[in-house]
């Protein structure tokens, strides 16, 4: 299914909130995040084809996001980190909640202890997909879907614990 260049970038933009959590599940350097949000609509602008709309196109996102998140992390984890040491903390403004921060940082610190299947399920279960949805998406059996979801809701919680945050 070919879109014009204006019904991909509508598309792109309502959906935009699945790149950003993509990204930032696996990057905490902003750069590193808006380097894998600009690599992520690249590579869904080139593969746009391969979309034949037999599923809802945020499905068929979140399988490219995904898919590009782990080929680009495998490739950014090579090169050595220069500013590992450099922290940007959030700023306070209207509105701003620290609780909900701290608990968001301590969520995706645990995230990146996950192995790639287990961020997979468990961003797309936070979004709210169905079981089936998630299925499609990383080609599991519905029943493998909800126990690895289970599981890894359970190792999440455990990680967050080890790093010492209280629910």
């Amino acid at each position: 299914m070919k879109l014009s260049e204006q019904e991909f970038l509508t598309l792109i933009n309502r959906h935009k909130g699945i790149l950003y959590k993509v990204s930032r599940m696996y990057f905490d350097n902003l750069d590193d995040q808006q380097d894998l949000f600009q690599e992520i609509i690249l590579q869904l602008w080139k593969s746009q084809e391969s979309f034949k709309g037999n599923s809802q196109f945020s499905s068929w996102m979140y399988r490219v996001a995904l898919n590009t998140a782990i080929v680009f992390y495998k490739k950014e984890k090579r090169k050595p980190d220069k500013f590992s040491s450099i922290k940007i903390e959030p700023f306070a403004h209207d509105g701003y909640n620290g609780e909900k921060d701290l608990q968001l940082m301590h969520f995706y610190k645990a995230v990146k202890e996950l192995n790639k299947i287990e961020k997979a399920l468990i961003f797309q279960f936070i979004e709210g997909l169905s079981g089936k949805e998630i299925a499609e998406n990383i080609g599991l059996s519905e029943v493998n879907v909800r126990v690895k979801t289970n599981r890894t809701k359970s190792k999440l919680q455990e990680i967050i614990k080890r790093q010492g945050y209280e629910f």
